[in-house]
C-alpha cells in the first residue's frame, strides 16, 4: 500500500486527473477498475472518480507496485538556460516575452528546447521549481503562440493559476493584441473579420471560410477585430485583437480577405518577401490586458495592460 498526501499544487483536481498525471504508467481502465473496487480511496474512504481533492487529503493506493513506479525523470531543463524575457513576474505566473524561432512546445520532431522547457529551467535554478517535491503539477504555459511568432506568452507558477488562467482564457477575461504587417491595403481602416476555421491536422494547415462549410462539422467560429495603425511599401500595419483563439487564426484570416502577412510562407507566397529580408511571417503578439471577472486570487491583474518592446517589429506603428 502506497499514500499520496495532497499537496497545494493537488487541491482542486479531480482525482482521475491527477491519478493520470501522479501514476503515469497506470492504465485509465485500471484506474477506474480500481476505484470501483475500493483498490483507490480518499482518506480512508470509498472514492469517485470525479471528486475534487482538497488539500491534506491522502489517497490510499491498493495497486500493484509496477503501476506505482515513477517513469525515469525527464530532466532536460536542468541542461538549459532561459531565452525568452520576462515581461512581468509575480509569485503566481510569468509574462515571457517568447522570441521568434522558439517552440511553446515539443512538436512531432520531439524539440525538446522549448519554451515549456526553459520556463522550468528558469524556475528551477530561481529554486522556486522543485520536481522531486510535486506529486502531478509541472509549470505550464496557459497560451501558446507559433513558432515564428515572437510575444507574450503566460506560463502558471502554480497549479490554481494554471485553472484560473485556463478559465480566463476560455471565457475571453484576457484580451491579446497583435502586431502585424499585411500586403495591400485594408478596405477599411478598422473592422471585425468573421468566418469558420477548420484545421487539417495532417498537414498543420488551417482553412477559413466565409459561411460554415458543410461537411466539416469540426469548423470553429471565429473573430478577428483590427485597426491600421501604420503603413509600410507593400500595404498597411495593423492591429489585431483575437477574440477567439485558433490555430494560425491571424494569418489564415486576412489571407483569405486578400491580405496575407509579410512574409508568411505557409498561407501566402513568401518568395519575393524573402528577398527583402522577411523570412517569416511578420507578427508580434504584443499586448494583453486583464479583464474583471469572476473573483479569484488573481484579482489583482484585473485592469492591467502589459505590453512588450516593439522595438524589433520592422515596421513604423501610431500609437
Amino acid at each position: 500500500m502506497k499514500t499520496l498526501i495532497i499537496k497545494e499544487n493537488d487541491a482542486g483536481r479531480r482525482l482521475d486527473k491527477f491519478l493520470a498525471a501522479a501514476l503515469p504508467l497506470l492504465p485509465k481502465s485500471m484506474m477506474y477498475k480500481y476505484i470501483r473496487l475500493k483498490k483507490i480511496k480518499v482518506n480512508r474512504k470509498r472514492a469517485e472518480i470525479g471528486q475534487i481533492l482538497e488539500l491534506g487529503d491522502t489517497v490510499e493506493l491498493f495497486i500493484k507496485e509496477e503501476f506505482m513506479e515513477k517513469e525515469p525523470p525527464r530532466d532536460f531543463f536542468k541542461n538549459i538556460r532561459a531565452t525568452f524575457g520576462v515581461i512581468y513576474e509575480d509569485e503566481n505566473l510569468i509574462l515571457c516575452d517568447k522570441p521568434a524561432g522558439l517552440l511553446c512546445h515539443s512538436d512531432e520532431e520531439g524539440e525538446q528546447n522549448t519554451l515549456v522547457e526553459q520556463v522550468k529551467a528558469y524556475l528551477w535554478q530561481k529554486g522556486e521549481y522543485v520536481p522531486e517535491e510535486e506529486n502531478s503539477f509541472a509549470p505550464a504555459l496557459c497560451n501558446r503562440i507559433d513558432r515564428n511568432t515572437a510575444g507574450i506568452v503566460i506560463a502558471a507558477k502554480n497549479a490554481p493559476t494554471l485553472r484560473v488562467m485556463n478559465e480566463k482564457i476560455k471565457k475571453r477575461s484576457v484580451a491579446k493584441y497583435y502586431l502585424l504587417a499585411v500586403h495591400g491595403n485594408m478596405e477599411k481602416k478598422s473592422g471585425e473579420l468573421t468566418g469558420y476555421i477548420w484545421k487539417d491536422a495532417k498537414n498543420n494547415k488551417v482553412t477559413v471560410y466565409e459561411h460554415e462549410p458543410k461537411g466539416k462539422r469540426d469548423a470553429k467560429y471565429i473573430v478577428t477585430r483590427y485597426r491600421v495603425v501604420g503603413k509600410h511599401e507593400q500595404g498597411d500595419v495593423l492591429e489585431a485583437e483575437l477574440v477567439t483563439g485558433r490555430t494560425h487564426q491571424i494569418r489564415a484570416h486576412f489571407a483569405s480577405v486578400g491580405h496575407p502577412l509579410v512574409g508568411d510562407g505557409k498561407y501566402a507566397v513568401n518568395r519575393d518577401d524573402r528577398k527583402m529580408g522577411f523570412t517569416s511571417q511578420e507578427l508580434y503578439s504584443y499586448k494583453l490586458e486583464f479583464l474583471a471577472d469572476e473573483p479569484s486570487h488573481l484579482d489583482y491583474l484585473a485592469g492591467k495592460v502589459f505590453t512588450r518592446d516593439i522595438s524589433d517589429f520592422p515596421f513604423e506603428v501610431r500609437r
